[in-house]
């Protein structure tokens, strides 16, 4: 599978094991990359602590290998080291046995007193081809490390995080970082919460190996993933501009209707309709000057199954595309309004919020779609659709994300700071992220308002995700841009996103 050029690849361990065999097989001895790989480590941690002795903690595979060349370096450059090891000598085989060997003194086993008097530590214990829990000593080491409080610089990965997808398999040992050092590409583990919170900041060190583009997870980092969203021409109209209709409410969670529809106009829709409960709709002619509105069977301000009907044939009548289930609540009659719209309308459809909550458990029911589906949950909404507990979710996102995905047949933009969008048996991308004024209610529905009217723009559904994930995230810097991000509101994610847009189409046609 060949990632779009708008996505950096984000090797997993797999694809580096060939990458590094096919280097060798070039003709690139693999003492040479450990060379390279232990100079930068040794360079970065050098800048990071700059005075003071460094502990270098090594286990018996490469990526100790890669801690005795930087250990090697830095006593060299003149600082003073300690080398400590997790295993037995001969544990270390071909090129991490010869650079053992290099040293000028040998390692001493790692144990409570071993961080005395350090101002830093080398992490080169576990490497990204290690799966599962720390054991042992290595897991002892870890919670040395962590009670130490000295900041670490990782090589490669985190010892504790998978490299593949993030996951931190015992929350309690694991190393947490203020930087990796990894080498000819990030991993995907680097952005992919957990993990991404364990990484620090993410040093990428060429050392002449080459991971290809055939690659399953990628970064967005490109705002080209824009640049497929067409323009208004003289000859558009509102129609051909876009067309998406936002169904939902309920008394006291009008707002998530709004900022959804706003979204959309804002992102580029044409023409927005917004279908609400009867009862609420002076409330929200009052709020959306430029969204038409549709008056929906309700009981007391929230929707009915016989609301259902309706709601298909405003998405059907002029070929829209549906966001459905913002503020709508969890009555048994809202729940079922939306699980009827979700499973009979042909039309494709973004399925966000409370909606999501009437498939509960229940995600494998969405499969029966004909047209495309993207579910935009955060943390606790997926795992109502798995029935698991957010916590479970949390350590294991990327397979969470992907278990909803091949179950449903949908596309799952698993919000966060590492928002993944993930196609079912396909490609993921993953956000760069960096955007904490998104921290804020509401801008979960602006999200969902953009990604309906990239889809009503005409793109690819995936791309469509990836695009509006873009748009929101550069939006989100845009509005904390003048004051921080401590003030911001959903509100001024909706102002800040054709500024945004307009701007990332710009910089990708210099």
């Amino acid at each position: 599978m060949t990632l779009p050029e708008w996505l950096a690849p984000l090797p997993g361990s797999a694809a580096m094991r060939a990458a590094d065999a096919a280097t060798i097989e070039a003709g690139t001895p693999g003492l040479a990359l450990m060379e390279r790989a232990g100079s930068g480590l040794a360079m970065l941690a050098n800048h990071i602590i700059p005075e003071g002795p460094i502990a270098v903690v090594c286990g018996k595979g490469n990526n100790g290998g890669d801690g005795f060349v930087a250990a090697r370096l830095l006593h060299g450059a003149g600082r003073e080291v300690r080398v400590f090891t997790t295993a037995a000598r001969e544990d270390s085989q071909g090129d991490a046995a010869e650079n053992l060997a290099r040293l000028s003194e040998q390692p001493r086993p790692f144990d409570l007193q071993s961080l005395d008097g350090c101002a830093g530590v080398i992490d080169a214990m576990l490497g990204t081809g290690v799966t599962g829990e720390p054991r042992g000593a290595v897991a002892r080491a870890i919670r040395i490390l962590t009670a130490s409080g000295l900041p670490v610089v990782a090589c490669d990965i985190p010892s504790g995080v998978d490299a593949d997808t993030g996951a931190v398999p015992d929350p309690d040992t694991v190393v947490h970082a203020v930087a990796t050092v990894t080498f000819a590409g990030a991993k995907p583990g680097l952005w992919i919460a957990p993990g991404k919170g364990c990484a620090g900041a993410v040093h990428v060190v060429d050392i002449g190996v080459r991971a290809d583009r055939d690659a399953i997870v990628g970064l967005i980092t490109d705002d080209e993933v824009l640049e497929a969203l067409p323009s208004r021409a003289a000859e558009s109209t509102k129609f051909t501009a876009g067309h998406v209709v936002v169904a939902g409410g309920s008394r006291g969670l009008t707002g998530a209707v709004c900022l959804a529809a706003e979204g959309a106009m804002r992102a580029g829709a044409g023409y927005v309709i917004a279908c609400v409960p009867a009862s609420l709709e002076a409330i929200f002619e009052v709020k959306l000057t430029e969204v038409m509105t549709r008056a929906l069977p309700d009981d007391g301000g929230t929707l009915v199954p016989r609301a259902a009907g309706p709601i298909v044939e405003a998405v059907t009548a002029r070929g829209g595309v549906l966001v459905l289930g913002g503020g709508v609540g969890r009555t048994d009659g809202a729940l079922a309004c939306v699980r009827e719209v979700a499973l009979t309308s042909p039309r494709p459809l973004v399925l966000d919020a409370d909606g999501l909550a009437a498939f509960a458990k229940d995600a494998d029911a969405l499969a029966a779609r004909s047209a495309p589906t993207i579910l935009t949950p955060h943390t606790g909404e997926l795992a109502r659709l798995l029935g698991r507990t957010s916590d479970e979710v949390e350590l294991t996102r990327l397979a969470s994300a992907r278990e909803v995905a091949l179950r449903s047949g949908a596309i799952v933009v698993l919000k966060g700071d590492d928002t993944l969008v993930v196609d079912p048996g396909g490609p993921v991308a993953v956000s760069e992220g960096g955007a904490p004024g998104l921290a804020t209610a509401g801008t979960g529905d602006v999200l969902a308002g953009v990604v309906g009217a990239c889809l009503a723009a005409g793109l690819e559904p995936w791309h469509a995700a990836c695009a509006a994930v873009r748009a929101h995230l550069l939006a989100g810097r845009r509005a904390a841009s003048p004051h921080g991000p401590d003030g911001v509101v959903a509100s001024d994610i909706v102002a800040a996103l054709p500024g945004a847009i307009a701007s990332a189409r710009y910089a990708g046609r210099q």
